[in-house]
């Protein structure tokens, strides 16, 4: 008979693999009555201290049956509307937004031990918003925006490659123009939370919940 018992060795033991959270506090008073203006306190922070990948945020999105899937994106723009990133709409993500406008952001600064979650209903922007994005784009990634075919399955790297030259010898870069199927969205948050790790996992946690145009409710929430 076959041992089916889990081996630890073989699976990988990361019972003790933890870190004690030692770099500051949050308290009700530090907070801004603005969840906007508090995320533009702390991502700017991270900025400042030119961590890794300071606007890198992943992005959690649903098909309509509930089933998740997530991948990290770049936050390009924020305020009182949304927070905002540009994508291809045929992709898996977009796909499932369109099915389902519903998602989640997460930010994380290791560095700083903090982390911040967005909740909230998504749409595209506009063509015109769209448009000054990719246009402001490096010339190699607007290339690859036109001819990858996101999420889908290809040959290898070097066909992805070829596309990508061939396109180039076709349109000069002046002339190359945004493809329907690539775009922005925001995402306009019904709830913002910020937490900050403390010892002995006695971390801070605020939710600010929106309760009314530029209304936010905000509560502390157990660790």
């Amino acid at each position: 008979m076959t041992d089916t018992t889990p081996s630890h060795a073989a699976s990988g033991d990361l019972h003790n693999d933890r870190t004690d959270y030692k770099q500051g506090e949050l308290h009700r008073h530090q907070l801004s009555t603005d969840p906007i203006a508090m995320f533009e306190q702390w991502i700017q922070l991270a900025r400042d201290k030119q961590l890794p990948d300071a606007t890198a945020m992943t992005l959690a999105t649903a098909t309509r049956d509930g089933i998740p899937s997530a991948r990290t994106v770049l936050l390009k723009e924020y305020g009182m509307e949304g927070f905002c990133w540009y994508t291809n709409y045929d992709s898996r993500k977009g796909i499932e937004l369109a099915d389902n406008p519903r998602a989640a952001l997460l930010f994380y600064w290791r560095e700083l031990e903090r982390q911040v979650r967005i909740d909230g209903t998504v749409e595209k922007l506009s063509a015109e918003a769209s448009d000054r994005y990719f246009n402001s784009r490096p010339e190699g990634s607007k290339y690859s925006a036109v001819t990858s075919p996101q999420s889908r399955v290809v040959p290898n790297q070097a066909w992805l490659a070829r596309a990508k030259d061939k396109l180039a010898a076709e349109i000069p870069p002046d002339q190359l123009r945004r493809p329907p199927h690539w775009g922005g969205y925001r995402l306009q948050a019904t709830s913002i939370e910020f937490w900050q790790g403390r010892p002995d996992r006695s971390h801070d946690r605020f939710r600010y919940t929106r309760t009314g145009e530029a209304v936010w409710l905000i509560e502390r929430l157990a660790p």
